[in-house]
């Protein structure tokens, strides 16, 4: 078992602020001075390669960014007018907010240490506070105590209740079997040492280390490591011949090559595949987002307003040919909508020395 993780190990790019603009007369522009670089328009992929470059340019004044599918463009939050001419200069859009992401991951780390069950912790750089949530199954005494917690951290923390529970989605792509007979999903096939492997939840591997590609069907495969809680991810070897190309199930009749893995910029839209409700499409709404199921918490995962169902876990959330995560959990339904959360895939592979193949 490895160490466990703080909930700093991933930096967050995401977010967004109130930009300050201070007006002046007219006056006929001259060689000398620099005219205004209007934000370029970026592919998602491009808007992450630009994020991160500006984190290593701005360093302590950057404090996130998240990209604007509509207009195309990446937005990035600074705190001072250094850093905004910095990001004009490089293409984005910036805008100047109160509180550096230091400041809130302490105050997510601290909100962290006495979670209960039923409560999700993120940076929501869009609001530039730690948004913290609540499902219907935690208590009165507790949501007080949670209300009290929050409300002493001023403006940077924010309390919302939400319907339904967060829990483990545990009954991607292909249905994969347990031998108890519960059903989750195949999230990646990858290679580690040449040898065929998959992905999938950690949570599913908890029980039975055995899978079959149908009900009561023989083993195609055998969990050789877990990690759940703390993070949600499993590594299956193959055991047979089965099909393990680098591919997502579109349920149409079609497949998806997966080529890449990389972690998703807020605001990019995203796709889940999973064996009950199939392909559903969203938004990346948080990063390194803390979850406390009923089983124990998880740490650093990516959140999305893509729904899920008991049986969809494990599967995976991509974009175009890159591979972002793995279905964890969640609340709502399809029917009715909801949010999920996905184990990065970027963190799943470094840990079991896997690639995506």
């Amino acid at each position: 078992m490895k160490h466990r993780r703080t909930l700093t190990r991933r930096i967050a790019i995401a977010g967004v602020g109130v930009a300050a603009m201070l007006s002046a007369p007219l006056a006929p522009a001259s060689a000398d001075t620099p005219a205004p670089v209007a934000p370029r328009p970026l592919t998602p992929t491009a808007a992450g390669r630009l994020a991160s470059t500006l984190a290593g340019d701005l360093k302590d004044d950057m404090a996130g960014a998240y990209y604007d599918a509509e207009g195309r463009k990446l937005v990035v939050n600074v705190l001072s007018g250094t850093g905004a001419e910095k990001v004009r200069q490089a293409g984005a859009e910036p805008r100047i907010v109160k509180h550096s992401l230091a400041r809130l991951g302490a105050v997510q780390k601290d909100l962290t240490a006495k979670s209960v069950p039923g409560t999700a912790r993120a940076v929501d750089h869009r609001l530039n506070k730690v948004v913290v949530t609540a499902d219907s199954t935690v208590g009165e005494e507790a949501l007080a105590d949670l209300r009290k917690r929050v409300a002493e951290r001023g403006d940077m923390a924010v309390l919302r209740q939400a319907e339904g529970r967060f829990a483990p989605l545990g009954l991607g792509g292909d249905a994969i079997w347990r031998g108890d007979g519960a059903r989750c999903s195949l999230g990646f096939n990858v290679v580690r040492n040449g040898m065929p492997y998959f992905l999938t939840a950690g949570h599913c591997a908890r029980l039975f280390d055995r899978w079959a590609a149908a009900r009561s069907g023989r083993s195609v495969g055998i969990t050789v490591a877990s990690e759940f809680p703390g993070d949600d991810h499993a590594l299956v070897r193959y055991t047979t011949r089965t099909d393990h190309r680098s591919r997502v199930n579109l349920y149409d009749g079609s497949s998806r090559a997966i080529t890449r893995a990389a972690d998703p910029i807020v605001g990019q839209q995203v796709r889940r595949s999973g064996s009950t409700t199939k392909v559903h499409d969203g938004e990346v709404t948080a990063v390194n987002v803390s979850v406390t199921y009923p089983q124990g918490r998880v740490d650093g995962l990516i959140q999305t307003d893509v729904c899920a169902e008991p049986g969809d876990s494990g599967g995976p959330l991509y974009s175009g040919t890159t591979g972002h995560g793995l279905t964890s959990g969640g609340r709502g339904n399809c029917s009715r909508g909801g949010e999920t959360f996905y184990q990065p895939l970027t963190e799943a592979l470094r840990d079991h020395g896997a690639r995506v193949g």
